[in-house]
């Protein structure tokens, strides 16, 4: 990830936590039944964002151990924590190798969840191997699905995108582009065994007020990239979307899949 610099999630840690759609509750659930938590086990969530996936395994685990690169994602992960009181959670701010560092101990789950594509892969993997125990593994969720049609209220806003943003995506000090190899091929090239699982697909609603918060969320649609154009760009946006849908609803369907290594 230092290839991208220090400020890939630059500001947007507060959009992070209030307009990043949640995972479904099915997702918990299949987690929690595959790897038999107990409320004794250790998880660790590496790439963890803002906390809100990490905080919702609080009734299912012994310790939580939330790790992120961004300052900001994880100052907003304890103040999150810090409002809803539930679990033994504890933030850490850097890379897994310098938690390993200074941090001793086994995880029976370490999830990750959209940040897989991040980081140097086969690397992360051999360095959690070490660090589960005999039946536990590691989880990559995943809903990338570069195949899946798009609504029309979703090329209408990936236009007005690209026209304000540019074509390239931008990423910290340099652009991105999704990796070729696919997670389970990683996996699968490490010690782990492999299994994929796919849940039920689930729909999310938004708005135009949570698709733009969402968007700014994201490393490549920071509002800082807009500069003085920010009002205009919104303005435009809403206006197209609500072309589309004056009562301001627009529908998603997400399809999740669940890469597991076992070991």
């Amino acid at each position: 990830m230092d290839v991208y610099g220090t400020d890939l999630f630059k500001g947007s840690a507060w959009y992070y936590s209030k307009y990043r759609p949640m995972y479904p509750s099915s997702l918990i659930r299949f987690l929690v039944e595959r790897f038999s938590l107990t409320g004794e086990q250790n998880l660790l969530d590496l790439g963890c964002g803002t906390g809100q996936f990490t905080i919702r395994f609080s009734d299912w685990c012994h310790k939580i151990v939330g790790i992120d690169t961004e300052p900001e994602m994880i100052e907003e992960a304890e103040r999150l924590h810090q409002e809803i009181r539930m679990g033994q959670i504890d933030w850490f701010n850097g890379t897994l190798e310098k938690y390993k560092a200074g941090h001793q101990g086994q995880f029976h789950l370490v999830t990750i969840a959209k940040a897989f594509h991040w980081m140097d892969r086969p690397a992360v993997l051999e360095e959690l191997y070490e660090m589960i125990p005999k039946g536990g593994g590691v989880a990559v969720i995943d809903n990338y699905h570069p195949d899946q049609s798009l609504r029309p209220w979703q090329v209408r806003l990936n236009e007005k995108i690209e026209k304000w943003y540019g074509k390239e995506r931008k990423a910290g000090k340099t652009t991105y582009s999704h990796p070729v190899i696919r997670h389970e091929e990683v996996l699968k090239k490490s010690n782990f065994d492999v299994e994929v699982h796919t849940l039920p697909a689930y729909e999310i609603h938004w708005t135009v007020e949570s698709i733009l918060g969402n968007l700014y969320s994201t490393s490549y649609g920071s509002r800082r990239f807009l500069g003085a154009d920010l009002r205009k760009f919104e303005q435009e946006v809403k206006g197209a979307l609500m072309d589309i849908s004056p009562a301001d609803d627009f529908r998603e369907t997400v399809k999740i899949s669940v890469k597991l290594g076992i070991k």
